[in-house]
Formats: structure tokens, sequence, C-alpha cells
């Protein structure tokens, strides 16, 4: 809220309940506002930020009111909407059926480009902004990482992809398909009328006072446009190497590798593995005012105050490449370059490296001595990634043990063969596994951690990069000085009652 604007207590004036019916429970919780009273014609609504005119638009859109805007204090408004509404509110289902009788859908088969006028129209009908405000306040209360929206032949699927895992959230009827698309289009600035082709787009929005930033992509199949939206909920990220599920020993190392002059430091692992959320942890680290800091990302996922953010933009040819080469024009002592994904690009990294800088990227292999072969493989010459590399961090997201139904149990002889554990060994060890309860979706499970194998590049490492050595060879050298695997450290952590075997052997798979 804005300081020159004097808040009301809502505490200690009259809310009239014929204004707070006029707004539903679920608006009010979305947008996080109160109804005060009705003047005249206009509902007063109270609004940590009423001079937000984009808030004032979509609650027009959605009450179908007249709005005027008082200010009011955050946490004033949480408990008003608590007392006034009380703690149900309409359900996901409801809003379907509301939809569902609304004049807000158009068949599927009709072709988008000669509708753009009634899309337009739909995109803007109250029961179609509520339902997606509705989906889309779940997925930020249940932490939900993606929103998926499925079109197939007979069925509307949405989904939500919750600790790495997707469950259903609602089946909308098919001829609400082009309605949902089209609001998510608009919200997006997305062309409404193109669905031939895939299209990328970004939403900022506040939802129940959160700042949460989605991005969107549409791509075309056989029945309609799938779409997935990415959210980003800078409320709940925790850029920090002591948030992330790291050992202490890791730990250490890394503070101690981050803080020299130069050279390179390298995540690896799949997508979705936390390998930027990691790095952005180590530049959180060492973002002072003594430092210049850039990075080059596709796309920037989280603003950090203090930090130069380039976003990649391979339509007008903002490759990697050409982007870091322009950095190193800007005077950086640190670099961030989102992705190595050709020669060209590792090769500046390499030299940004020789020339004083520190680079941080991450690669797509699946442990961390892969890494280093991976920059052969690309063309780099092993002497200027034994002068320059200074370790790489290889890692998985686990999903964690519910700690509200938490039980030990005795695993079964093919979880523990499989785990590499012995029978003697297993005798002294506690096992643990959630049996599901309302606070996880009868999951098992709630939120994640992460499992990490740090390589340290050493002069033995670097004897053998040199020689060009298999990478079997380098991992056995990384273990006999003392690395630890990502099984050996999933296996810490089901031991300290954390995660479970299936999660750690799901994730482990490849690594045998």
């Amino acid at each position: 809220m804005p300081d020159n604007i004097d808040a009301l207590d809502l505490s200690k004036i009259n809310i009239e309940r014929a204004a707070v019916n006029k707004v539903s429970a679920s608006t009010a919780r979305f947008y996080n506002v109160m109804p005060v009273k009705i003047e005249r014609d206009s509902v007063v609504v109270a609004s940590r930020d009423p001079s937000n005119t984009k808030l004032v638009d979509d609650l027009r859109f959605v009450s179908g009111l007249s709005i005027r805007m008082v200010a009011a204090k955050e946490d004033d408004i949480k408990k008003a909407i608590e007392k006034y509404y009380g703690k149900e509110e309409e359900s996901l289902g409801e809003a379907i059926d509301e939809a569902k009788k609304s004049t807000c859908k158009i068949p599927v088969t009709g072709k988008a480009e000669s509708n753009a006028d009634k899309l337009k129209e739909i995109a803007s009908c109250a029961p179609v902004v509520k339902l997606l405000n509705m989906i889309l306040l779940r997925a930020v209360r249940e932490k939900a990482s993606d929103v998926h929206f499925e079109p197939f032949e007979k069925d509307y699927k949405i989904r939500y992809r919750i600790d790495g895992i997707c469950y259903d959230a609602a089946h909308p009827p098919r001829d609400l398909s082009l309605a949902i698309s089209s609001r998510i289009k608009v919200m997006a600035n997305l062309d409404v009328a193109e669905n031939r082709l895939p299209q990328d787009g970004r939403i900022m929005m506040d939802v129940e006072g959160k700042a949460v930033d989605l991005r969107v992509s549409t791509l075309p199949t056989l029945y309609g446009e799938s779409i997935v939206m990415r959210v980003l909920d800078k409320s709940v990220v925790s850029l920090s190497l002591d948030q992330i599920g790291m050992d202490e020993e890791i730990k250490s190392k890394i503070r101690e590798i981050i803080k020299r002059p130069n050279g390179i430091f390298l995540t690896t692992g799949p997508t979705g593995s936390g390998k930027t959320t990691t790095l952005y942890s180590c530049l959180a680290e060492i973002n002072k005012i003594d430092y210049k800091i850039i990075t080059t990302e596709d796309p920037v996922e989280y603003d950090i105050e203090g930090i130069i953010q380039v976003a990649i933009n391979t339509k007008i040819n903002l490759t990697f490449a050409r982007t870091l080469r322009h950095i190193l024009r800007q005077d950086p002592d640190i670099i961030m370059v989102g992705e190595i994904r050709d020669a060209e690009t590792a090769e500046i990294a390499v030299q940004s490296a020789l020339t004083g800088h520190l680079v941080f990227s991450t690669l797509h292999t699946n442990d961390s001595p892969g890494a280093v072969t991976r920059l052969v493989d690309m063309g780099v010459e092993p002497f200027l990634i034994t002068s320059t590399v200074r370790a790489v961090l290889a890692q998985r997201l686990v999903r964690k043990i519910c700690v509200k139904c938490k039980k030990e149990y005795k695993p079964s002889e093919q979880e523990v063969s499989e785990f590499g554990i012995s029978k003697e060994k297993m005798k002294d060890m506690k096992f643990y596994k959630g049996v599901g309860c309302s606070e996880c979706n009868s999951s098992g499970y709630k939120g994640r951690t992460g499992l990490y194998e740090l390589l340290i590049v050493d002069d033995r490492i670097r004897d053998l990069v040199i020689r060009r050595e298999s990478l079997s060879s380098i991992r056995n050298a990384a273990c006999g000085a003392g690395m630890k695997t990502l099984r050996e450290n999933g296996l810490k952590k089901v031991i300290e009652g954390i995660t479970t075997i299936e999660e750690v052997l799901r994730e482990t798979k490849e690594y045998i």
C-alpha cells in the first residue's frame, strides 16, 4: 500500500452484509479484497492497493458491479474475509456448474480465427474469469509448480503438478475449453485468434496478496490447444543454500568455491531438478555492492534486487552465446549463463573464466563427472576445462515424507536389495513413509528436498581429463577422493527419515 494513502481500520467500521453478499467468497479471497458498503450504485471495496486499475477492472468483470476502491491494511482484510465469509468457500465444481449455465461457451469445432470477436467477449465472461481465478487460487494454495489444461477427444482435463507429480484438479465440459484458453491468452497478452501455432507469454498477478508470476505456453494439438502455466510464487521461494536440503559438508565446499575470483561452477541434472534455484541461492550469498552480477536466462525465473538479468529471445537471435559476448563488455565480476547448450556458449564461458570472471551455469548430464566429459564432447579442449572448471554439482529433487502422517515401516526385500543395503546393516536402521492424510492429499508426501553430488576438480581429476580418460575412470577417482554419489546422499536422507527408499530409487534409477 502506498505510504501517502490513509488506510481504513476495518475492525472499527460497520461492514454492511448487503455489500458482502454482492461479492463471492472466492473473488474476495482471490483478489484479497473486502466489500465494505453500498454507496449509491457502487460497492465500496477495501484493498491493499486501491490505485491498482487492473484490479478494479477485474472486479468489475467478475462481479458485474460498479466498484469504488478504498485502502486498508492487508492483515485487516484477511481477518475481515475470515469473519464475514467464514472458512467455507465455493468449490471448483460449483464454479464449473455456473460456467456451464452461462453463455460463455463456443463449439470447439469452430475456427478461432473466424471467431476472434466472440473469443474476446467470452474471455471477459464473469463465470469464466471466476472459474480460472479459482483454479489459480487452488494452485497457489497447494503449491503447484504447473497447471495443465489438456484437451482430448471426449474430455477436457485440468491437472496440477505438485512436488513433481501430476494430480487431477477438475474436468470442465469440452465446450468451455475455448473460453478458458481465450481467457488465459487475454491475461498473457497473446493472440486470441491464433490457435495453429505455439505461443509463449507471461502473467504477473497478485493472488491472496501474494505476487505470483505465471509463465504460459500454448501448443496446438489434435483436439485443441494444450496450455501449461508454470507457477512461480515468489512468497514461497527460498533462495538460500541453507534451505534446499544440502549437507553441511557440501555447503561449506560450495561457499568456498563461489568466493573465488574466477572459474566455472556448474550444476547438472534433468529439467526440473532445481539447478537454477541452486545457482540463484549461490548468487544470493555473494550478491553484494562490491560485485557486478549479470545473468542471462531463458526465461528469467526470479527477479533479484541488485542483479542485472537478461532474458534470451531466440526469435530475434538473442542467444546465450550472443548475449554472453555483450555481457563481457558490461564490466561484470560474476556471470550466470542459464544453460550451456552448444560449443560456442561453452567456449565463451571458458574464455570468460580465463579472463578473471566467476561463471555459473547448468548442463544436462546424469551425474557430475558426466559434465566434464560433456564439455569435451562439445569440443572444448581438455586443458581449458581443467584450467577453469572448479566444481560440478549434480542434483535431483525427491519428495519429503509428510510429517503429519509419517510412520515407521519395514521395506520389502526387493526395495532393500535394489538399494544395495545388506540385511545385517538393515537391522540397525529405521525406515519411514507417509500413510496419507488430508494435509498431503493422501499421497504420503509434502514438499521436496534435494539430493546432491559434488565433484571437486582437483589435480587427480585434472590429470584424467587431460589424458581424455573415460567417464568411469573420472567417477572412480572422484569417489576415491571422497565424493558421495546421488544415491549415497539419498540413502543418508532415507536413514534420517526425510524421504523414502522408493523416492530415491525413482530419481536415481539410471545411476547404478
